[in-house]
């Protein structure tokens, strides 16, 4: 049930108000003018003493009728004129109510706009201007918030800039320094042995790392889109895990929705990775399945696996969060889920996951369906 508007809720009270202040006004009205009637009456009686025969009959019957007929004018037409300033008032409150609530829907308006894109809007203010009454103040709460928010946006992409540059660039730096010395032909055994472990080392750092800047970057609302099949990426992201250990499977059916396409490869490519790590030592396989339903698109990632606890499962959508030993073990960051939940909310979906009898787990996401003619390729 739709609720009423303050304009509306206004607009009754003020009509009530009316009515009821109208009614008492016209009760009032009706008692004094019958009063009135009836010491005229008793006064003329007093003078002219009672009337005698068939003339004072007439005389009564004809002031009695006069009395109704006054008092019955008075109820008819004080109700006619009640009902017309009723409406009058009601559309005068109306059109009162709309010009006081314009600074509100101004409010509202701008924060939808900062909602609808919330990197680019919080540079937008309402700026009211007028009087200082309540309104005013809201607005101008207002305008300090989204400024407030606006700094703290600015400052969060130019921290993650400066750690992309800052971070990446010591990292670079020691692998190529430990190929060169890995590769060395002098180097002796026990220094090669060295050298591709801390290589190892270095590498689980660069990816965490890049792990957590695109954790950065996708969880701020998706503000430019394109049009994707997620059946194209699904097919292309398995052809790429076909080497490894684990047997993919694909059936990538149309699955047509709006977003970047960068981060929903990245999706559909950790979804798939974290499948294959996280499998049976021989005889696993993953299956990753796309294609549509009710409420959107989806990508559906199955795999075998060690046996998840349902409880656990919140848990593993957190930053490093891992299952059972593979806490210490993994060659992962521990942001795999977390990045897949924070582009799929990115871009006004979802995800969720379910363990399968027998081991390994039931991961699918869904995003909004978007049409292929309003996206022209």
């Amino acid at each position: 049930m739709k609720k009423m508007t303050i304009r509306t809720r206004l607009t009754l009270v003020v009509g009530g108000m009316l009515l009821v202040g109208g009614l008492v006004l016209l009760g009032i009205t009706y008692l004094l003018v019958f009063q009135q009637l009836g010491d005229k009456a008793y006064i003329s009686k007093s003078i002219d003493g009672p009337p005698a025969g068939v003339a004072g009959n007439l005389i009564t019957n004809i002031q009695g009728e006069f009395r109704s007929d006054a008092t019955q004018a008075v109820l008819t037409q004080g109700s006619i004129a009640l009902a017309v300033v009723v409406v009058i008032g009601l559309a005068f409150s109306w059109l009162v109510a709309g010009r006081l609530l314009q600074p509100l829907h101004r409010v509202t308006e701008t924060a939808r706009r900062i909602a609808g894109a919330p990197d680019r809007g919080l540079h937008e203010r309402i700026a009211l201007t007028g009087p200082y009454d309540e309104v005013k103040e809201l607005a101008d709460t207002f305008d300090l918030m989204i400024a407030r928010l606006d700094k703290s946006f600015d400052v969060q992409r130019r921290f993650i800039a400066n750690a992309s540059h800052e971070l990446r660039t010591p990292l670079t730096l020691n692998r190529t320094l430990l190929e060169v010395s890995t590769d060395h032909p002098d180097a002796p055994t026990e220094l090669r042995q060295l050298g591709r472990t801390l290589l190892a080392v270095n590498d689980r750092h660069e990816r965490l790392i890049d792990g957590l800047l695109l954790l950065a970057r996708s969880e701020r609302a998706v503000a430019e889109r394109s049009y994707v099949d997620l059946a194209d990426v699904v097919a292309h992201v398995a052809a790429l895990q076909q080497d490894a250990d684990v047997k993919v499977t694909a059936v990538a059916d149309e699955a047509p929705t709006t977003g970047n396409a960068v981060l929903l490869e990245r999706l559909v490519h950790n979804l798939v990775e974290n499948g294959v790590r996280h499998n049976v030592p021989a005889g696993g396989w993953v299956r990753v399945e796309s294609g549509t339903r009710p409420d959107g698109a989806y990508v559906t990632v199955s795999n075998t696996g060690p046996v998840v606890p349902r409880y656990e499962i919140p848990n593993l959508f957190e930053p490093f969060r891992r299952l059972g030993p593979d806490r210490a073990a993994s060659s992962g960051a521990g942001l795999g889920l977390s990045i897949v939940r924070a582009v799929a909310t990115a871009h006004g979906g979802r995800v969720f996951a379910d363990p399968r009898d027998g081991g390994g787990m039931t991961v699918t996401v869904i995003l909004p369906t978007a049409e292929s003619s309003e996206y022209p390729t």
